[in-house]
């Protein structure tokens, strides 16, 4: 076959006849859900404009109806959104300017984070100026001819009044109806799904949103809620995880801060962290595989966008378990760090690689010899002699302070597919203080005797934590038996006589 031979000389600019605008079809509307956001990644984004938003609070309420999850809502005392705010956000490829120090990037978050999962997502907001207003988006419709609802006035104020307690002046409320997964839930599982649903999403928000949660101004709580009596079946805080949380670090001299001449983007600040060997805290081992964790936590206006991975410069490896490297993305655009539209994760240049060979510290310490530093703390602490372990015990449940079962998965291993075990306060016979619920795995406490635990204060699900943290202690291998021998019987009821006495004492005072 002959060489191809052009037939005209090259052209450097495109000449063109006119222009003519191409609406996106209804159809683009269906790709929105097929974006492949993970359920905990999706509800991070919708916490991300309500950062964005100045909110302090954020509940994030599972609905139940008895046996069936019938939606989610994502409220926040945020600055909220009038008519035409709202019309903005609900609009797909709506365009929206966002602040320097936003987490908001593609304005592509709220619809595709929400239709990836529900097939019906309704927003409803108010300012201190403006009233309650609601948009509506049902994917059938949006996909047919991008037709949004609007929600009733009445209807608006009315979910707004229901959540007085977060929203008060100002505020936002997502709601997702027709949650895909929620309709999976098979007779009978709704705890289990609920249970690891929300300790997913515990981790995951505690995780890329830790610099937030560590301060005093912004809290976040998951709620599950039934529809009919208004009542919380489940309340958990957020806690924030840092994955570089360690009590010391596991060599002398670090962290240690190093400067990484990066081309298209100047000097990336890089904080390079050894955890010390063996560690049990969960920030450790308690947010994915090793291996998955090891290698960049890279940032974005202090919102963690990627959680480990070494973005191509090398493969990750066991000896390099112990890396952790902070890196905050430069607040200029550049074309080196590229954001993905999920926020899970950071596309890099090889200029990135390169200016890793000539990052080092003020003392000229290099980058590479921290890496090498790495893998010898991994290797001397593997030649040491195993360290104690403790036994591993039946996961906690709800009644239990969220910060008090955060210590105890620090400090206790787990073990695996076990339903948790949980605590409620019921009547009892005065001369018990607990009984233990085996098929429920579930400790059930005298609310005779609450008050003394309480300081006459009213009780909430997570009260009385020194009592509760002591029983879930002394009881856990009990739940682990397959039959209670006469020993347990008979320590069941000692506990009891000394509770007993100790708590009308107690009262009595």
């Amino acid at each position: 076959m002959p060489p191809y031979q052009p037939s005209t000389d090259w052209q450097y600019e495109i000449p063109t006849t006119g222009s003519k605008r191409l609406p996106p079809a209804a159809r683009y509307v269906e790709s929105l859900t097929h974006q492949g956001y993970g359920f905990e990644a999706a509800i991070a984004d919708l916490v991300d404009n309500s950062i964005d938003a100045d909110a302090r609070n954020v509940v994030i309420s599972f609905l139940r109806d008895e046996d069936r999850l019938v939606g989610l809502l994502v409220v926040d005392d945020g600055r909220g959104m009038n008519d035409e705010a709202l019309d903005t956000a609900m609009t797909v490829g709506g365009r929206q300017e966002y602040g320097d120090r936003a987490l908001g990037h593609f304005g592509a978050g709220l619809k595709a984070a929400s239709l990836s999962h529900a097939d019906s997502l309704t927003v409803i907001s108010r300012t201190r100026r403006s009233p309650s207003t609601g948009r509506r988006w049902l994917t059938a419709r949006a996909q047919a001819d991008f037709t949004c609802d609007i929600v009733d006035p009445g209807y608006c104020q009315e979910l707004v009044d229901r959540y007085d307690g977060v929203i008060e002046w100002q505020g936002t409320i997502v709601r997702w109806d027709r949650v895909r997964a929620f309709d999976t839930i098979t007779a009978g599982q709704t705890d289990r799904y609920l249970n690891d649903a929300i300790e997913k999403l515990e981790t995951h928000l505690g995780l890329h949103l830790h610099r937030f949660l560590a301060g005093d101004g912004f809290n976040i709580d998951i709620v599950v809620e039934d529809v009919t009596t208004k009542e919380e079946l489940d309340h958990r805080g957020v806690e924030p995880i840092d994955p570089f949380g360690y009590r010391l670090p596991g060599r002398a001299g670090y962290p240690r801060t190093y400067t990484a001449p990066v081309e298209g983007a100047g000097e990336v600040t890089l904080t390079a962290h050894i955890w010390p060997p063996k560690s049990p805290l969960v920030s450790f081992r308690g947010i994915g595989p090793l291996a998955e964790r090891q290698g960049f936590y890279i940032y974005r206006n202090n919102r963690l966008v990627q959680a480990g991975g070494w973005n191509s410069t090398r493969s990750a490896e066991g000896h390099l378990a112990l890396a952790r490297i902070a890196v905050d993305l430069p607040a200029a655009p550049n074309d080196v760090f590229s954001l993905t539209v999920k926020k899970d994760g950071v596309t890099v240049t090889p200029a990135f690689a390169r200016g890793l060979e000539q990052a080092e510290d003020p003392d000229g310490h290099t980058f590479a010899a921290y890496l090498l530093e790495a893998q010898t703390t991994y290797r001397e602490a593997a030649k040491r002699a195993s360290e104690p372990q403790r036994k591993a015990v039946i996961p906690a449940g709800k009644g239990l302070d969220p910060r008090l079962k955060r210590t105890l998965r620090d400090e206790l291993p787990e073990l695996e597919g076990e339903d948790p075990v949980t605590f409620r306060w019921d009547s009892l016979p005065s001369d018990v203080f607990f009984e233990l619920g085996r098929e429920e795995r579930e400790i059930r406490l005298n609310k005779e005797y609450r008050q003394a635990f309480t300081g006459g204060r009213r009780g909430g699900l997570n009260d009385a934590p020194v009592v509760k943290s002591m029983l879930y202690l002394m009881v856990n291998e009990i739940f682990q038996k397959e039959r209670v021998r006469a020993v347990h019987t008979d320590n069941i009821a000692l506990w009891n006589s000394v509770l007993v006495t100790a708590a009308r004492c107690e009262l009595a005072r």
